[in-house]
């Protein structure tokens, strides 16, 4: 009965949320400058702006404009677009470029006039190398974020990571911890520069946060600018996939998420170019059917769905529906949790994208070296010792190693089928034990609200747009009650503007 679930890649932007912007044109290399975070275009290119009705008109236009202004949502300030290119690295170290959105707060508001805060955003995954989080006349996920948090008084920083839109970037650095923290504090640094230009200031107050990908590249983010001795007033990761090590094992051990077959493809081809060790052969991880090109497949000009009618992907089956060894049908697929083990069934059938040998590799590695958060809980961390290439490039890019020492509110929903709530749960019970005295606040939005609840509003609103869904689904001859229409709705649409609204009252509160 949950044959008609589409897999929802890794993301707030596709399908449901972000659309691709223009490509552009890249920067000539006499515009090429020399340092990190250097603008290469200064100042940089105003792309348009919007009043407050014009807001509120391109809200109403869409699913997730309309949840938001379910929330009595009500914006205070225009906001002024502009493009942002600049210089960064790659995966490598290597020189390359990027792009992305600056917004600008203005008004005769007292919170839409300088000195005001600055927000640092980091976007869900995009599979078409197009993306642009400024063009807010196509990019969903630009206007929620110029709504939400340009139009409250924030300075909104957005890069569309290095790889997309006028990069000059060959490839993605999916989910590498170093190269995307970077690329934010890049940004940030390229932003600040065109502050004269755009006659703005900031109040010196720093706000990091993200979705999905952008959750984890938002966490990352907070751990490096910690690091580097700069000042993060507060973040708010959101529904990512921060215990990314843990994340893969689940999945290689039958809980397929919704994201399997865009997530690995990213995945692979951003660690095999961070350390050249994946695999000498594409073929040795991924089906002969699929491994010619694979490596640079994403992202791409062309959709996902496009490319799965070519044969290039498969829709779901990230693995065969054949265990690799007797000992391994149990989890062929994983059949608990039961609310999602109709998706965790769909990533398993004919024409998968991974091998079983190399699935069974993996599953050898995780039994002689297991994560200590999953499947069973021991130190809380990263296998200590993974045998294979890919299972220690997760332990690298795992964010089960620090503490933060300001403010942090993540928030996910529990029964997220894209990205799971384990990532949510792991983070919490690693600061528990290594951070006791941490201001951390875990805000699962979709549970009961209790008595003094300061976010019972938003929990209420969550369970009723939940069961708006289903019944939409059931209206239209939905035969299951309408789970798997809220399944797929779960991630893209239903949780993140309840996720923003909760992030954007603690930064108002910092």
């Amino acid at each position: 009965m949950f044959r008609a679930i589409r897999v929802l890649p890794l993301l707030i932007g596709v399908p449901l949320l972000a659309t691709c912007g223009g490509q552009g044109s890249g920067p000539t290399s006499a515009q090429m400058p020399s340092g990190r975070g250097q603008l290469i275009t200064s100042p940089p290119t105003k792309l348009s702006s919007f009043s407050v009705s014009d807001l509120l008109s391109k809200l109403s236009g869409s699913d997730l404009g309309q949840e938001l202004l379910k929330l009595a949502f009500s914006p205070t300030c225009s906001v002024d677009v502009y493009q942002l290119q600049y210089d960064t690295v790659g995966a490598q170290g290597e020189s390359t470029t990027a792009s992305g959105a600056l917004m600008i707060p203005g008004g005769a508001d007292p919170r839409c006039e300088s000195p005001r805060p600055i927000l640092l955003y980091a976007h869900g995954t995009s599979t078409l190398k197009t993306y642009n989080i400024a063009d807010l006349t196509s990019n969903g996920e630009g206007l929620l974020v110029a709504a939400v948090f340009a139009s409250r008084g924030y300075i909104v920083v957005a890069p569309n990571y290095a790889g997309y839109d006028t990069s000059s970037l060959g490839y993605h650095p999916y989910l590498n911890a170093d190269q995307q923290s970077k690329d934010m504090m890049d940004a940030l640094t390229a932003a600040r520069s065109a502050f004269a230009s755009t006659n703005t200031s900031d109040n010196h107050k720093l706000f990091v946060t993200g979705y999905s990908q952008g959750g984890y590249v938002a966490m990352a983010t907070h751990r490096a600018l910690q690091a580097a001795g700069t000042g993060v007033t507060a973040s708010g990761p959101m529904s990512g996939p921060y215990a990314v090590a843990a994340f893969a094992d689940a999945a290689f051990e039958g809980q397929v998420s919704g994201s399997a077959v865009v997530s690995v493809t990213l995945l692979a081809t951003s660690y095999q170019h961070a350390y050249r060790n994946l695999y000498s052969s594409p073929t040795e991880v991924f089906e002969a059917k699929y491994a010619a090109g694979i490596d640079a497949l994403l992202p791409s000009t062309t959709d996902v769905s496009t490319l799965v009618a070519e044969g290039r992907l498969p829709e779901n089956a990230l693995f065969s529906s054949t265990p690799p060894a007797p000992e391994f049908a149990a989890m062929t697929p994983a059949t608990t949790p039961a609310n999602l083990a109709p998706v965790f069934a769909l990533g398993l059938g004919p024409d998968n994208l991974v091998t079983n040998n190399y699935r069974l590799s993996y599953l050898r590695d995780a039994q002689a070296n297991p994560d200590g958060g999953f499947p069973n809980t021991s130190t809380g961390l990263p296998a200590a010792n993974p045998g294979i290439t890919l299972r220690q490039a997760l332990k690298t890019n795992d964010l089960r190693d620090w503490s933060p020492t300001s403010p942090v509110l993540l928030c996910a929903g529990n029964e997220d089928p894209t990205v799971f709530y384990l990532n949510t749960q792991l983070m919490q019970g690693y600061w528990l034990k290594n951070a006791p005295g941490s201001v951390v606040t875990v805000l699962d939005v979709d549970s009961s609200a209790s008595s003094g609840d300061p976010y019972a509003e938003l929990k209420t609103g969550f369970a009723a747009a939940k069961a708006l869904v289903a019944a939409g689904a059931v209206a239209g001859g939905a035969t299951d009650g309408g789970a798997s229409a809220v399944l797929h709705a779960y991630h893209a649409r239903l949780v993140p503007p309840f996720c923003l609204e909760a992030v954007r009252a603690f930064f108002d509160n910092h």
